[in-house]
């Protein structure tokens, strides 16, 4: 998962830019992005680490230009290489740069077809780059000296052609504008908005509506399935549906975990989401166990605060923060590694040992992937001297992987693929575990929505909207994800240098 952000303003973008990918920060800390354009030339920085880190005072002062685009990235493939840091930059035509929020299903055969097709050449592992030869070709197959609104449409009609999977795309052109698009299912999220200037109007494309709320944007709308919304260099908004049959199928996990409780992503707030899931957790609750014993509902901060709040109001038990949170430890979810998540657990959280002693305790979380977390925290409340420690979980088992954007790959990862409830709850070593119901998650998603919605739902249910993944496409994307590693492994052993994978960039 990444955030990307892009603005065209009537002034120095830079600070706007930074102040945006800080603000969209929880999406990515592997590495962080920024190229601004100023008089048609191209001005980047980009590196391994937080927002604040990457982006010195020196950097901001040469980052000069009206125009931007700027990302905050996750590995999708377990990688934390420089050399895939975004945006990505290529010189014909015109000279254009993107950013990528997703992952595209069929990178592998792209690259043979770049190449062989096309002519060009990919340097990286990163299917980012993929998508900006494919869409660069197809802009210059539009044979046009000076780019226009519609020739920016037509390529990424033909972009949406050729490429599969899903993604939210921020491309800017040397000089000529920044044109964003998604994906025709749309299952990556994109907004734009705007803000008034007293040299004219200024406008913003984001992955999450909070960006553009810190800036002091106002919400134009999110950018619909297949649709691309171009502005040029002027100021001037476009916008045109790009694909030919699009459909609004948005992943479920943006809501369950990933964005922001502030947020609103294709009109509907993640906030009220997260609190009807609370709901429909404890109306199961008092299905399952109208007698139960629970004395306090307790959050594993922070993504869970919102439904554990609800359910607690909604079972009328106490709700207490008994976990203290180290804001300096980032979201051991999208950390590289499973070592490192293991090590960031005790780092991160420490139990408030008079929330826990000798009552039986509630755990709340969003989700249950990898479950080594959930073992240590429930581990944790029982050393705080809890009495029993039940664990509720507001999304339902994660069973498969992911191929839209989300680190997930490997079905062996998740604790829940091959287990039943009672094997998960034996393994995380809980006294009770109880999952929310898929059809209660949807639900609870759009429930007052004024659109009909079919989100992708498949690390639930392994159905995968695209239609082109199966399991000889997982076993295969997972052969290349261990080969990719065991190359890496051996490359450092060997002090080779591997372009595609060069952790020294700078």
């Amino acid at each position: 998962m990444c955030g990307i952000v892009g603005l065209v303003a009537k002034s120095n973008v830079n600070q706007g830019l930074y102040d945006a990918l800080t603000v969209l920060q929880h999406r990515g800390q592997d590495a962080a992005g920024m190229v601004t354009c100023d008089e048609g030339r191209f001005y980047l920085r980009k590196d391994n680490g937080l927002v604040k880190d990457v982006f010195r005072t020196r950097h901001m002062k040469r980052l000069v230009g009206s125009m931007g685009i700027g990302h905050v990235r996750y590995p999708t493939a377990g990688s934390s290489s420089s050399a895939e840091a975004q945006p990505f930059y290529v010189n014909s035509p015109y000279g254009i740069v993107l950013a990528h929020n997703g992952n595209l299903t069929n990178a592998h055969e792209l690259v043979k077809e770049v190449y062989r097709e096309d002519l060009r050449h990919v340097n990286t592992n990163s299917d980012s780059e993929v998508l900006l030869n494919v869409f660069a070709h197809e802009l210059q197959e539009q044979k046009q000296l000076v780019p226009k609104a519609q020739d920016v449409f037509d390529a990424v009609k033909r972009v949406h052609k050729r490429i599969k999977g899903g993604y939210a795309v921020i491309a800017m052109l040397a000089g000529y504008g920044v044109v964003g698009f998604r994906d025709p299912n749309g299952i990556r999220p994109a907004v734009f908005g705007k803000r008034e200037s007293a040299q004219g109007p200024e406008y913003m494309i984001a992955s999450e509506s909070v960006a553009l709320d810190a800036l002091g944007y106002e919400l134009i709308r999110d950018i619909e399935p297949g649709e691309a919304v171009f502005i040029d260099v002027d100021g001037n908004l476009h916008t045109q549906q790009c694909a030919e049959n699009p459909k609004l199928t948005p992943c479920i996990f943006e809501h369950v975990y990933f964005a922001r409780p502030d947020s609103i992503i294709d009109k509907i707030s993640v906030y009220k989401a997260r609190l009807k899931m609370g709901a429909r957790l404890a109306e199961k609750i008092l299905r399952e166990r109208p007698d139960h014993d629970i004395d306090v509902v307790i959050p594993i901060p922070d993504t869970s605060r919102s439904s554990a709040l609800e359910l607690a109001n909604r079972l009328g038990v106490k709700y207490r923060e008994g976990f203290e949170k180290n804001r300096f430890i980032g979201r051991t979810f999208i950390m590289p590694g499973q070592q490192m998540r293991k090590k960031s657990v005790r780092q991160k959280l420490n139990a408030l040992d008079l929330e826990f002693r000798g009552k039986n305790v509630l755990l709340v979380d969003d989700s249950i992937v990898r479950g080594t977390t959930c073992e240590q925290i429930v581990q944790m409340a029982r050393d705080a001297g809890a009495n029993k420690v039940y664990f509720a979980s507001a999304a339902p088992p994660v069973r498969y992987p992911n191929v839209y954007g989300i680190d997930m790959p490997a079905k062996e990862e998740f604790i829940a693929h091959g287990r039943s409830v009672a094997e998960v709850q034996e393994a995380i070593k809980a006294d009770w575990l109880i999952y929310q119901d898929l059809a209660d998650l949807v639900s609870a998603t759009c429930d007052g929505a004024d659109v009909k919605y079919d989100f992708d739902c498949s690390v639930f249910n392994s159905e995968y909207i695209t239609g082109d993944i199966d399991d000889a496409y997982l076993d295969d994307l997972q052969a290349r994800r261990n080969e990719a590693k065991n190359k890496k492994k051996a490359n450092q052993e060997s002090g080779i240098i591997d372009l595609h994978n060069d952790e020294t960039a700078e």
